[in-house]
C-alpha cells in the first residue's frame, strides 16, 4: 500500500536546496535583486605594476628594455622581444623546450629572471646561426631529420651547444 504524505509546509529538501541557493548568491556576491547589467566596467589596478630599464645583450646586439623585475628571461625574449625560438613548454623547468645559452652555458631561461642576465651575453637558437649557414648542430639536426613534432627543438639544440 503506498503512504500519502499529509504534511503541509517546507520540506527538509526545499529547506536545503533554498539554503544552498543562498549560499551560492551570498559567496558570488551578486546581489539577490539585482538586475543584468547592460555594460561591465573595468576596475584598474589598485596599483601600477613597477618597471626597471634594462641592458640586455642577445644574440650580439644590446637591446634596451623596460620590463617589470619580476619578468623572466622566457617571457622578456617572447614577449618583449619576439623571439620567439625559446618555447614556454611545462614553466617549471623541467622540459627544456625553453633552454637559452647564457655566457656559453645552457639555462632554463623560465626559471630566472631578465634583472639578473643584465650585461650577460644571451644567445637564443635564432642567434646560433650566421646568416644563411646554420649552426652544425643545426644542420645536424636538419641533415638526420632530429625532429619530432618540432616544439622543443629550439630548446634541444641550444642544450646541445651548450655541452
Amino acid at each position: 500500500m503506498a503512504k500519502t504524505d499529509n504534511r503541509s509546509g517546507p520540506t527538509r529538501r526545499t529547506v536545503l536546496e533554498g539554503g544552498v541557493a543562498t549560499g551560492v548568491l551570498l559567496a558570488t556576491g551578486i546581489p539577490v535583486d539585482a538586475e543584468p547589467a547592460d555594460t561591465v566596467t573595468a576596475v584598474a589596478s589598485p596599483t601600477p605594476v613597477p618597471t626597471m630599464p634594462m641592458s640586455l645583450r642577445i644574440n650580439a646586439r644590446d637591446l634596451a628594455v623596460e620590463l617589470d623585475p619580476r619578468t623572466t628571461l622566457l617571457d622578456a625574449l617572447r614577449n618583449h622581444l619576439g623571439l620567439t625560438g625559446s618555447k614556454k613548454g611545462c614553466d617549471h623547468g623541467q622540459c627544456g623546450a625553453c633552454t637559452v645559452l647564457v655566457e656559453g652555458r645552457r639555462i632554463n631561461s623560465c626559471l630566472t629572471l631578465a634583472a639578473m642576465h643584465e650585461g650577460d651575453e644571451i644567445t637564443t637558437v635564432e642567434g646560433l646561426a650566421e646568416g644563411d649557414r646554420l649552426h652544425p648542430v643545426q644542420a645536424a639536426f636538419v641533415a638526420r631529420d632530429g625532429f619530432q613534432c618540432g616544439y622543443c627543438t629550439p630548446g634541444q639544440i641550444c642544450s646541445a651547444v651548450g655541452m
